[in-house]
Parts: structure tokens; sequence; C-alpha cells
């Protein structure tokens, strides 16, 4: 069920964006390239600068050196594409904003952080940063909504569903990727992953910061990330896995390289959640490696759809990174995060949607039915550490899955197809 779209899809953070310019002066939509900020951008700025064209860079930098009012001209919302490539710009608005205190004023899209300044003001109270994924299985209506992640922290247990998309669709999907342009080509969505890559690796991680990379390098450190995608490696493994596959590296280079895929919003890590406990358990904080998207960590692989189907133990640590993407959009929609859980005497908990009024709700994540009556032992053993005197109970557990059927078990745990969620 792969589906070629023409017309703009709504995404679930036009919602965030138009809370925030309803509340506050800027907007900074935050991501890796390609996933639609400027797309998503548009629909709400009356002007739109894209700083990415030579001249118009050249006309603007002109601009912050003789005349704000020139600068910020325009009906607003006023849209700086690519901001970052005029990093003073964030304090031009910011000042603009004190003084006029007006709302819902500029938009500024970037795929790239801009270069540290200390001297550069935060921005808090002024300018409100959204991150932008790409699409979820909702927003590419590839997912029935069936089962809403709102309604089950609402109270609502009794569900239902059925998936549409079947396990090897959903191994397409994994190596498609939530990029808009693959959505809507899925023919040639391969190809594209395979050009966002190489130019990922080449042209992007250069123009970061300025400082000369080495594209082989560059590509073995996501190899390597990928290979250990869904676990919690330490920095010490990553190398030894470098090294093992003949790539010499020391760890200032490999933190440098790390440091420029989280820059481009290409690695994003799920930190861990620390509940209070009825033991005394050690609760271990190192994150979880992931990717922004499945995709880049599919290419990176040298992975295809067929490939996952063959091979359903890498599929699963990939299919993971899929529902935490999408579980990263549904929570940010409804002022969600998300993290993970684990211990010192082993037990793991795959995500916890925590939201910013306090309820939580617990997942584990299998790609087959044949391990749900484990990971519902698993959830139930889970709730019984957390210290419910001392924080609230959980709004549900969860099994996030690839199999088909949406129901409720008899112990009360619910089990959720990807493919039927939604926020």
């Amino acid at each position: 069920m792969v589906m070629f779209m023409k017309q703009y899809l709504e995404r679930l953070i036009d919602i965030t964006i138009k809370r925030e310019l309803d509340a506050i002066g800027c907007v900074a939509i935050e991501g890796p390239k390609w996933c639609g900020k400027s797309t998503t951008g548009e629909t709400f700025a009356k002007k739109v600068v894209k700083l990415q064209d030579p001249i118009t860079f050249n006309q603007y930098s002109n601009f912050a050196t003789t005349s704000r009012e020139l600068l910020l001209a325009g009906d607003k919302p006023l849209m700086f594409d690519e901001w970052q490539k005029m990093p003073d710009l964030w304090d031009f608005i910011r000042l603009d904003i004190d003084e006029t205190s007006g709302v819902g004023k500029y938009i500024l899209t970037g795929s790239s952080k801009p270069i540290e300044n200390k001297a550069r003001h935060t921005g808090i109270g002024r300018i409100a940063k959204i991150t932008m994924r790409p699409m979820s299985l909702w927003e590419s209506l590839e997912s029935t909504g069936e089962v809403s992640l709102k309604e089950m922290f609402d109270g609502k247990d009794m569900i239902s569903g059925k998936a549409k998309v079947s396990l090897e669709e959903l191994a397409f999907i994994t190596c498609r990727g939530g990029w808009p342009e693959s959505v809507m080509r899925p023919t040639q969505a391969l190809t594209l992953i395979a050009d966002y890559f190489k130019s990922l690796t080449s042209e992007d991680i250069a123009e970061i910061d300025g400082i000369k990379r080495n594209t082989l390098r560059a590509q073995a450190i996501l190899r390597t990330y990928a290979r250990n995608i869904s676990t919690f490696a330490t920095d010490s493994t990553l190398l030894a896995d470098l090294t093992e596959n003949d790539e010499t590296i020391t760890r200032p280079t490999l933190y440098s390289y790390i440091l420029a895929f989280n820059k481009l919003y290409v690695l994003e890590d799920i930190i861990a959640w620390s509940p209070k406990l009825r033991s005394k358990s050690v609760i271990r904080s190192a994150s979880k490696r992931q990717f922004i998207d499945p995709s880049l960590a599919a290419f990176a692989l040298g992975a295809k759809p067929n490939d996952l189907i063959a091979d359903l133990n890498t599929f699963g640590f990939l299919f993971e990174s899929l529902c935490g993407r999408d579980l990263r959009i549904y929570a940010q929609s409804i002022n969600g995060e998300v993290y993970h859980y684990r211990d010192k005497d082993g037990l793991e908990v795959d995500a916890i949607v925590h939201l910013i009024d306090g309820r939580w709700g617990a997942i584990e994540i299998k790609l087959g039915g044949n391990q749900i009556d484990q990971a519902a032992k698993n959830l139930i053993k889970f709730k019984e550490k957390v210290n419910t005197e001392k924080m609230s109970e959980p709004s549900f557990l969860m099994i996030l899955t690839g199999a088909p059927t949406a129901y409720k078990r008899p112990d009360g745990v619910l089990v959720v197809p990807l493919g039927c969620l939604k926020d």
C-alpha cells in the first residue's frame, strides 16, 4: 500500500507551529535536510526569503550591515529559509521582537545548526525551537489511525483495528523512509536515498562547520552507527567496530564526526528516563543509538527490503527505529517526549512517552507476534517497579508491533500495530 501524492499533506507539526506562532514572536523549525521544513514553513509565511539563493544571500548580507529595517521588511510572518547561513539574523529578530512585542512575526527554517556563538542570545521567550522529522506513517497516509496515542492517555483502552501494511511493505517503508520526496516518488525512493546519503557524507558534513572531513570515513562511521542502531553501544564499542572493519580512527575524530551528524539532525539518540522506583535499582543513563529516520541506517548497511525480510533480526532493530521516529512525532503533537528505560537488573523498556502534565505510558516494540507474551510480562514487571505513590500510574502499557491486529489483552496490555497508530 504505497501511495503517490502530489498535494501537500498536512503534517502534525503544523498544529505545533500554529500554536507557537499565536504565542511567541518567532518559530525556528529545525530538522534534517529534505524533511519538508521549507514547504511546511511556506504554508504559514506571507513572505519567504531563500538564503540558499546566492543573489538573495548577498542582498540580505548587505542589509545586515546597513539596515535592520530593510533586512526584516515585508508582510508577516516573514520566513528566512536556511537561516543558519546568516546567523546574525537570530539576534536581529530577537531585538525586533523585544522592541515591538509582536507575536507570529518570523519563521526560521534550517537543516543544520549554526556555528556556536557564546555571544548569541538564547532567544528564550522570543524564539521557539521546534524539531521537524520525516513523515510518520499517519502523515504519509499509510497508518489507518484507528488507535490514537492521545486517546490512550485520556483513558481509552478498548481498542481495535487492522493495519493495511504488510510485513513486506513495512520493510519497504523502513528503507524508503518518511522523506516527503521519497514518499511521493516510491519507484525512485531508494535511488533518492542513495543520492541523499552521498550528499550528506560529502558536501553537507563539510559545510556544517567548515572542517574538511573524509567522505569514506563519514560513511564508515554511519555504517558503524547503523550496525549498533537501537542498542546502548558505547563510544568504545563504536571505535572497536570501526577498527574491526579496517577503519583506524581516534576517539576525538569520532566525536567530531558524530557532533557534525548531530548538527545535521541525522542522529537522534533516545535518552534515558528516570522514574521513582520502589526498589533501589540503579537506572542506567546511557542513551540508545538512533537515526532520525531508519532509511539512513538501512542504506548505510546496504539493506534492501528483501534483505530485511530475509534477516528479521536486523529488521527488528530497524523497526524499533521506525517506531521511535513515529512515536516522537506523535508525542510532540500532544506535548510529550520519548525516552527509554534500563536498569542494572537488566530490565529494559523500549520507549516511555512522558507528557508535560506528568502522564506517561510504557511501550515495548516487537516486530513479530511471537514476542508479544514476553513483552507483556516485561511491561507488567516494569510497572510493578515504579513507585506510583510518588508518581502517577501509567496511562497505558503498550506493545507496538508489525503484526496486523490491534487488541487489548486480558492482562490489560494493549497490542497496537504501527500501521494503526496516530497521535
